[in-house]
């Protein structure tokens, strides 16, 4: 996974030091209208977490002081990727943040990647600007159900995406989404769902991408 190419790099973004106060950081959040940005130590490599605005009024409404230093206050110390790590270790680390540090492969701070660039990746892997239709086929786990799935899709076009999802429910109904071209029209679009019903396969969803 290209991270280098995804993520902001720093000299792009807006930080803190971890010498600051309360009382500067969130002079400079509000200024930047970014609800949290990393903190950084003295010098400017390595990454110590993120302050949240929220947190510093938090910390000001039950008493505290905004004259103390920005590190106490600092979460997700230990949320951060390598520019190397792999897209599961992104998108499991990611989906709780609004951004992950990026660290670079001597371990200083290279960059964050955010919510917005990965489903932006999500969206050309699932290519869909040219997407038409997308099947959702119902299949119980029997193998080999994908490999038909695709060879009866084949026979009429391009598979423009493949998915799989499992709702963990006792059923053991697995769902397969099939995405296919924008040059599929109605009428191969119904034969392509009558055939999959003629081998078992049951289409339980239609959905047009509509531009």
């Amino acid at each position: 996974m290209l991270i280098k190419n995804l993520c902001i790099k720093k000299a792009n973004l807006t930080t803190v030091p971890e010498t600051a106060t309360l009382q500067e950081a969130i002079k400079l959040l509000e200024e930047s209208g970014y609800r949290c940005v990393p903190v950084l130590d003295s010098t400017g490599e390595k990454f110590l977490g993120n302050i949240y605005k929220m947190h510093i009024y938090r910390h000001a409404a039950n008493g505290g002081s905004l004259t103390d230093p920005v590190t106490s206050l600092i979460k997700n110390a230990t949320k951060h990727i390598s520019v190397n790590s792999s897209f599961f270790q992104v998108f499991f680390t990611i989906k709780e943040l609004p951004y992950i540090a990026v660290l670079n492969t001597n371990g200083d701070f290279y960059g964050i990647l955010t919510h917005g660039k990965m489903l932006g990746l999500l969206q050309d892997a699932w290519n869909v600007d040219t997407t038409g239709y997308v099947l959702t086929v119902a299949t119980g786990e029997v193998p080999g159900s994908l490999t038909k799935i695709t060879k009866i899709v084949d026979k009429y076009t391009n598979i423009s995406n493949v998915i799989t999802l499992d709702n963990q429910s006792e059923d053991l109904i697995r769902r397969v989404l099939v995405s296919l071209p924008n040059t599929v029209d109605e009428k191969m679009k119904d034969d392509i769902i009558a055939h999959l019903d003629r081998k078992g396969f049951r289409v339980v969803e239609v959905e047009k991408v509509e531009r």
